[in-house]
């Protein structure tokens, strides 16, 4: 029979690098550094088995061992140690849910309101990327304003939009977790705020080229690749940022109308409350489109070498090796900048970038979109882009 109880409280105190065995498979094993933790060791359906039952700081001789007999008559009744206890850790995680669960749930339920149903990964990312690996694994109960200081600090000040971000976040993720009868502190993040100080925000606003240089830019765009045709395109379509004409379809465009509609949920705004925006085709956005027919793939108009549409990355980087600072957005400020100085309509140059003009009321009353308006402006917007806009140039020097 083996001789259990060997060891003493005094000798688990003074033990040495090695192994110490206390007997029926209670092993204190010491590193060279000094740390000791306690093992428990056993054999289960032929198989030689190890578990850990935590350091020799955090648990007594006598807990140790009152471990190791709840895990002996385990095996004799035939279970796995090692299965059992992920067994109770499961069953204690459905009892009280961690901060990753009830936020996966919470994302799940805000899906329908996101852009693109969340696939992009943007509403999660400041939480799995600096809260989660610190605080996932907590019951959402247990986390108060102190963990979530601790969890943000590092990035509070030198990364002041993300720490924003994903306190807002958590905070919906707390409502989340209340909504599901559980008690969590809804003012954790609130608290947290006031414990974390003021932060520094410092607005860095999108590079955007002056319009007088667009014009040189855009000839400057003729290797004839679908990337340098692609932010040709952006420019000449101003209203819809960069994202929707990266993933435009032919299946939008009617070459006949001379429009392009840019879906609802392609643009900025929530997911079903944004409606469909037409964007009128000049004769160089009609040229364009011409001549990239060639490269269609999949139905889309400006295809990746490789799959779907070319990335964000693709547009700046060609403006990047340009030597420039500017950015493919930014032609939204330079194309604004443009429509001020010829004295352009107001509502027209605002409903071109499609900006919300007006109060709820005035906009119920508004129902024409101003495609026809809209079309004359971006004529002159693509006249000048491609360098026949010369009367406007004259006009700066004082000429016109």
């Amino acid at each position: 029979m083996a001789v259990l109880n060997r060891l003493s409280a005094l000798a688990v105190k003074s033990a040495t690098e090695g192994k110490h065995y206390d007997g029926g498979g209670l092993i204190l094993r010491v590193a060279a550094n000094g740390t000791a933790r306690w093992v428990y060791r056993f054999r289960v359906h032929g198989r030689q088995r190890e578990m850990g039952l935590g350091s020799r700081g955090a648990v007594s001789l006598a807990n140790a061992r009152a471990e190791r007999d709840r895990w002996r008559a385990l095996i004799a009744q035939g279970h796995d140690p090692i299965r059992q206890r992920e067994k109770e850790a499961r069953e204690q995680a459905m009892e009280r849910p961690t901060l990753e669960t009830v936020a996966l749930s919470c994302f799940e339920a805000r899906k329908a309101t996101l852009k693109g149903g969340g696939k992009a990964g943007r509403w999660l990312s400041p939480l799995t990327l600096h809260v989660l690996p610190k605080l996932g694994k907590t019951p959402i109960e247990d986390v108060t304003q102190n963990d979530i200081r601790d969890a943000l600090h590092p990035i509070w000040k030198d990364k002041a939009e993300t720490a924003r971000k994903a306190i807002n976040r958590l905070g919906l993720v707390m409502k989340h977790g209340a909504a599901m009868g559980l008690g969590v502190d809804l003012q954790a993040t609130m608290k947290a705020k006031e414990l974390l100080g003021a932060q520094e925000h410092k607005v860095k606003h999108i590079g955007a080229m002056p319009w007088v240089e667009v014009p040189a830019f855009y000839a400057s765009l003729d290797d004839g690749g679908t990337v340098a045709e692609c932010l040709r395109f952006i420019i000449l379509t101003v209203g819809s940022r960069s994202g929707p004409p990266r993933n435009a379809r032919w299946s939008d465009i009617d070459l006949d109308a001379r429009v392009w509609t840019v879906p609802g949920e392609a643009m900025k705004g929530q997911k079903g409350k944004t409606p469909d925006f037409r964007v009128p085709l000049s004769d160089e956005a009609m040229a364009l489109l011409e001549r990239v027919k060639p490269m269609a793939r999949d139905g889309l108009v400006f295809p990746s070498p490789r799959k779907g549409c070319i990335s964000d990355m693709a547009t700046g980087m060609m403006m990047r090796r340009a030597g420039l600072e500017y950015r493919p957005h930014g032609f939204r400020s330079s194309f604004r900048d443009w429509a001020e100085h010829i004295a352009a309509d107001f509502l027209t140059s605002e409903m071109s970038l499609a900006h919300t003009v007006g109060g709820k009321v005035e906009r119920a009353y508004r129902r024409d979109d101003l495609l026809e308006k809209r079309r004359v402006l971006l004529q002159r917007w693509a006249d000048h882009c491609a360098g026949r806009g010369g009367a406007v140039v004259l006009n700066i020097a004082g000429e016109g």
